[in-house]
This record gives C-alpha cells, sequence and structure tokens, in this order.
C-alpha cells in the first residue's frame, strides 16, 4: 500500500507514524509513505507558498501553483493514486472508506492550511474531498495520520494477527466491538465475566456478539441494520429495549 502526502510540515507527519504497527510496516516495507512540500516548487526566492485572500478577510491562502506541482509530482511517482484533500467540508472518513482506499493501493492526500487552498487546486487536482469530523484542525496532517493508520490495518501483514481488524469496532458487521478483559480475572473486586473463562468458544463467540449488539444499540443505535439482524438478535434486543 502507497501513501502519499502534500503538506508543508513532512516531518510533523512523519513523527505521528514512524511507532507502532504502522512504523514497523514503513519500516519492513509492507507499507510506505512518500511526501512533497509545496515549498520544494515555489518559484520565488521566498519559496512563497500562500497569500492573501481576494475579497478580504483573515489568514492566508495557499496559492495554486507550488501545491498543483506538489500533487503531479507525487502523481508522477503513484500514477494510479486517487488524489485526496483533508478538509471539514468534505465526506466524514469512516470504516468503509478506509477499506475503499485499501483496496486502491495508493492514496495522495493533501494537506491544507492556514484558511486553506484556493479553490482551484481542487478544481485541477483533486478526486475526492474528506473530513475527520465535524470540527477543524490546524491543518491536514493530524487527518492525514489517522487515515494511514486505519487504512494500514487492513493491509496484510501490518498486524500480527490477521483477525484483529477484522474484529474492530465497524469492520465485520458494522457494530461497536464488545468489551475486552485480561489477567488477573479479578481485580479491585470487578471480575471477568465468567463466559470468558469457561473454554466453551461457542458462548463466548455468542457473549462477544450479544455485548457488541448491546453497546452499539445503547451508543450508536444508527450503525444497526435491522435488515441484517438474526432472530437470535431481535430476540437478545427485545430484551435490552423492554
Amino acid at each position: 500500500m502507497q501513501f502519499g502526502v502534500v503538506t508543508l510540515f513532512p516531518e510533523s507527519l512523519e513523527a505521528f507514524v514512524a511507532t507502532g504497527v504502522v512504523g514497523r510496516a514503513l519500516s519492513d516495507g509492507t507499507i510506505s509513505l512518500d511526501t512533497e512540500s509545496p515549498r520544494q516548487h515555489a518559484t520565488d526566492k521566498h519559496r512563497t507558498v500562500d497569500d492573501r485572500p481576494f475579497g478580504g478577510g483573515p489568514g492566508m491562502v495557499m496559492t495554486p501553483q507550488p501545491t498543483i506541482d506538489a500533487v503531479n509530482a507525487l502523481k508522477a511517482r503513484m500514477p494510479a493514486a486517487k488524489v485526496v484533500y483533508l478538509t471539514p467540508q468534505g465526506a466524514v472518513f469512516n470504516q468503509a472508506t478506509a477499506k475503499r482506499y485499501c483496496l486502491l493501493q495508493s492514496v495522495i492526500m493533501l494537506c491544507g492550511r492556514y484558511e486553506g487552498i484556493d479553490e482551484r487546486i481542487i478544481e485541477s487536482c483533486v478526486d475526492e474531498e474528506l473530513s475527520l469530523g465535524d470540527f477543524v484542525l490546524s491543518g491536514g496532517e493530524i487527518a492525514a495520520a489517522a487515515v494511514i493508520d486505519s487504512v494500514s490495518r487492513m493491509v496484510p501483514g501490518v498486524l500480527g494477527h490477521p483477525e484483529s481488524a477484522e474484529q474492530d469496532s465497524f469492520a465485520e458487521t458494522g457494530w461497536l466491538d464488545c468489551p475486552h478483559y485480561t489477567r488477573p480475572t479479578d481485580f479491585n473486586g470487578m471480575a471477568v465475566p465468567p463466559v470468558l473463562t469457561s473454554g466453551d468458544h461457542k458462548a463466548i463467540a455468542l457473549w462477544r456478539r450479544q455485548q457488541a449488539l448491546k453497546r452499539t444499540r445503547l451508543r450508536r443505535p444508527e450503525l444497526i441494520d435491522e435488515s441484517a439482524l438474526t432472530d437470535a438478535d431481535k430476540i437478545f434486543l427485545n430484551t435490552i429495549d423492554s
């Protein structure tokens, strides 16, 4: 899986992804990260990449030429990559988007700064706009790191156990994950549910499914597709809703 990022601060992004499973995947070549700064493509002696917005207002706007040239430089190295602009105005990123990007095998992300980027950049080279949610960051680097981390988890060989990604929240069923426990079996009077130490794998699987369904119903009910529920799921939900 190839990731490309257009950013004015490549060092900050590289620090975000240098540790944990993503850092190991970068080290062993399972995934790759290539960055390009618009400053490398600025043509004046001051390496200017921003200017005052037409019409007035606070802040600065990233200018078209160096930013588009930076995108094109990455496209030359990753010709099949989709170009994604990270912005609060984009579609909200979710697990389904992460799966789709993983299948693409290569993605270029454009990180804005200041008050944003010149609209002509979007018109010229952006395929998709993406948001982490209804809030504003100082730049797109944190969003890019989040996307890289989320997508990388689904790349074969990145996680130590291939089933880990399949059991994450929003994965196979689209529900939230079930509760997890480890040793000791009793901590400050709080015991591990007996079913998890029973050795009965069928009962454990049922408990985990029901707990995931319960947690989703209570916290994120909009994630439950009623048409995909089994009869047993519906009976269990009735015990929660009644």
